[in-house]
């Protein structure tokens, strides 16, 4: 059975770089949760990449959710203006919250933070503790060295293909998104996915 995706959790940067691309990008895939009557999900940040997605997303009509741990919240980089800010204690409560909340995962540009969630959600993929897309929104060929090195991992044997080929990658919000839609679990994949298990919902 494809994906239904009624919220969409975004891993960004809290930065925006120094390209207008990547704020462009976030703007589009904002605006673009809106347009498919989506929800999103996100780190509850008003600032850099995660401020301007969760702004874009809001002006267009969508409910948007931030998760934010209390040290950044008592730091003011807190969005106030969101239909729905959970305030949790640390890091790991943010993330399992995050996951458990979403239908789905895209990452835009980012930083170590960033790569450290994507990370996360895809290896709980591989293992079978979600059946929820994994994608990667590579603007302006961002993440073609990862890419390079995710390919050296398969080629060398340190990662299976049917791992590989779980993380969906496009350069194009549309086709990205249209693609974690239509996205079915390959049968098989892992051990706990045969017996069923999640923990993170369907």
């Amino acid at each position: 059975m494809a994906a239904h995706i009624q919220r969409l959790c975004v891993y960004c940067g809290s930065a925006a770089g120094h390209d207008a691309v990547y704020a462009k990008a976030a703007r589009e895939l904002g605006l673009a949760i809106a347009q498919r009557g989506m929800s999103l999900v996100y780190g509850g940040g008003h600032v850099g990449l995660m401020g301007i997605v969760a702004d874009a997303a809001l002006a267009a009509g969508a409910k948007v959710t931030g998760v934010i741990p209390t040290a950044l919240m008592d730091s003011e980089v807190g969005h106030t203006q969101l239909t729905e800010l959970r305030v949790v204690k640390d890091m790991h409560e943010r993330k399992a919250l995050m996951a458990e909340l979403a239908d789905g995962f895209v990452a835009l540009p980012g930083g170590i933070g960033t790569l450290e969630e994507l990370f996360e959600v895809i290896t709980w993929l591989q293992l079978g503790y979600h059946r929820k897309p994994v994608g990667l929104l590579n603007t302006q060929g961002f993440y073609d060295d990862l890419l390079r090195m995710l390919n050296k991992q398969r080629d060398t044997g340190f990662l299976k293909p049917a791992h590989h080929a779980l993380l969906i990658t496009e350069a194009d919000t549309a086709a990205l998104l249209d693609r974690l839609m239509a996205f079915e679990m390959p049968e098989g994949v892992s051990v706990f996915s045969r017996r069923g298990a999640s923990t993170l919902g369907p």
